[in-house]
Protein backbone atom coordinates (compact mmCIF):
# COMPACT_ATOMS: atom_id res chain seq x y z
CA UNK A 1 0.00 0.00 0.00
CA UNK A 2 2.78 2.33 0.52
CA UNK A 3 3.21 2.92 -3.41
CA UNK A 4 -0.51 3.70 -3.95
CA UNK A 5 0.69 6.58 -1.42
CA UNK A 6 3.75 7.35 -3.35
CA UNK A 7 1.87 7.35 -6.72
CA UNK A 8 -1.48 9.44 -5.44
CA UNK A 9 0.30 13.07 -5.25
CA UNK A 10 2.04 13.02 -8.92
CA UNK A 11 -1.26 11.40 -10.49
CA UNK A 12 -3.05 14.25 -8.84
CA UNK A 13 -0.92 16.84 -9.92
CA UNK A 14 -0.56 15.21 -13.32
CA UNK A 15 -4.58 15.64 -13.86
CA UNK A 16 -4.54 19.05 -12.30
CA UNK A 17 -1.73 20.25 -15.16
CA UNK A 18 -3.49 18.59 -17.72
CA UNK A 19 -6.70 20.56 -16.52
CA UNK A 20 -5.11 24.14 -16.58
CA UNK A 21 -3.24 23.42 -20.02
CA UNK A 22 -6.42 22.76 -21.05
CA UNK A 23 -8.24 25.75 -20.01
CA UNK A 24 -5.46 27.78 -21.16
CA UNK A 25 -5.77 26.41 -24.73
CA UNK A 26 -9.40 26.50 -25.14
CA UNK A 27 -9.34 30.78 -24.33
CA UNK A 28 -7.02 31.39 -26.87
CA UNK A 29 -8.45 33.19 -29.53
CA UNK A 30 -12.06 34.05 -30.69
CA UNK A 31 -13.54 36.76 -28.68
CA UNK A 32 -11.74 36.27 -25.63
CA UNK A 33 -8.80 37.61 -28.30
CA UNK A 34 -10.22 40.38 -29.15
CA UNK A 35 -10.81 41.53 -26.23
CA UNK A 36 -7.37 40.84 -24.46
CA UNK A 37 -5.75 42.42 -27.46
CA UNK A 38 -8.12 45.80 -26.66
CA UNK A 39 -7.08 45.66 -22.90
CA UNK A 40 -3.26 45.40 -23.45
CA UNK A 41 -3.70 48.15 -26.29
CA UNK A 42 -5.35 50.50 -24.04
CA UNK A 43 -2.86 49.55 -21.40
CA UNK A 44 0.37 50.47 -23.85
CA UNK A 45 -1.49 53.57 -24.71
CA UNK A 46 -1.93 54.93 -21.16
CA UNK A 47 1.47 54.22 -20.78
CA UNK A 48 2.76 55.98 -23.68
CA UNK A 49 0.76 58.87 -22.87
CA UNK A 50 2.13 59.24 -19.58
CA UNK A 51 5.86 58.94 -21.02
CA UNK A 52 5.10 62.08 -23.81
CA UNK A 53 3.36 64.21 -21.46
CA UNK A 54 6.22 64.98 -18.64
CA UNK A 55 8.65 65.44 -22.30
CA UNK A 56 6.11 68.35 -23.40
CA UNK A 57 6.27 70.60 -20.58
CA UNK A 58 9.50 70.30 -20.28
CA UNK A 59 10.64 71.77 -23.59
Amino acid sequence: MDYVSALVPPVVMAVFFIGVIRVIVKTQGGANKAKEDAVVDAALARTEGVRQEPAKTDG
